[in-house]
């Protein structure tokens, strides 16, 4: 039974060959200090958000991207994240393996598609600090056209992005974690539209990629379950970002009826998704690998 973690909680406490420090250790599970993520897609929108939510955790994250320099809300975020103050020295001290370390963010420009420049990225992520322990797979486009007349090339190219990018860079991630003997978590950002076919909206292409990155986490979970590496799935609904945004202002009632189609009655926010990154990322979700994390106000419940 060796692959078994230290035991926590309860069964901690009543260990008589262990001698358990008094401490909130609820807390350092979810804390990530030391910890090295990097995330795909962490320029803006919802990419930025977790990676502002893990470097509140403690965390060292890198966010790649495809501009050639980030814009002015990832400089404020930065400069936020520059000033954190270090975690609290009984969070630190629960941690398991993960020494105290200053949160930072840090910006990449680079395309996922590319397989080869993607694992050099991660490589050269990993020789900087030693490590690579979270990766989130957020990268992603949206089109809309009807199915009977979507055009080949913008088929492929949000399949590109979509599917092969989020591929290319859980890949990357995993042979990183392998060759450090990490035992990492991979989180790839899906949608609802990977299980269901949105209701009065031609997203064929976008629905089929969201799909296929269910099922590339579940095969990926499988094979790399092993090597004591988790990949996981979060499936957003309808979130009101930059993205969604550009596809709602030229359709005004459309905000509406989306909202209608869950019980909440609302659009969700990119800070909704903190709290379940920051699990999947954290010691706090050790046993849950190749699981899909719905986060959709209950869109799918009707």
């Amino acid at each position: 039974m060796t692959n078994l973690p230290e035991p926590k909680g309860v069964a901690a406490i009543l260990n008589p060959n262990a001698c358990p420090s008094v401490h909130r250790s609820i807390f350092s599970d979810f804390a990530l200090p030391g910890r090295v993520a990097v995330i795909t897609g962490g320029h803006r929108g919802i990419g930025l958000e977790m990676a502002f939510a893990l470097a509140e955790a403690g965390a060292i994250v890198y966010c790649v991207d495809l501009p050639a320099f980030p814009d002015s809300d990832w400089e404020a975020v930065k400069q936020h994240v520059d000033k954190l103050s270090p975690l609290s020295e009984e969070i630190v001290r629960g941690a398991a393996n993960k020494p105290s370390s200053k949160s930072k963010l840090v910006y990449i420009s680079a395309d996922v598609t590319d397989q080869d420049g993607t694992r050099a990225v991660f490589k050269h992520i990993a020789e900087t600090e030693g490590r690579v322990d979270v990766c989130v797979a957020c990268a992603g486009i949206l089109r809309s056209a009807e199915c009977l007349e979507y055009p080949g090339d913008e088929f492929r190219k949000l399949i590109d992005i979509n599917v092969n990018g989020v591929f290319f860079t859980a890949q990357a991630a995993a042979r990183q974690m392998v060759r450090l003997g990490i035992p990492g978590s991979i989180i790839l950002i899906a949608s609802m539209s990977g299980s269901i076919a949105n209701r009065g909206q031609n997203f064929v292409a976008y629905n089929t990629s969201k799909s296929a990155v269910l099922q590339m986490a579940r095969s990926m979970a499988c094979e790399l379950a092993p090597q004591k590496i988790r990949v996981n799935t979060i499936s957003p609904g309808y979130i009101l970002t930059d993205m969604t945004k550009a596809y709602l202002d030229p359709q005004p009632k459309l905000h509406a009826e989306w909202s209608s189609q869950n019980p909440m009655d609302r659009l969700g926010r990119p800070d909704e998704l903190r709290g379940v990154v920051t699990w999947l990322a954290s010691d706090a979700s050790t046993y849950c690998t190749g699981s899909d994390m719905i986060v959709d106000g209950g869109h799918r419940a009707w």
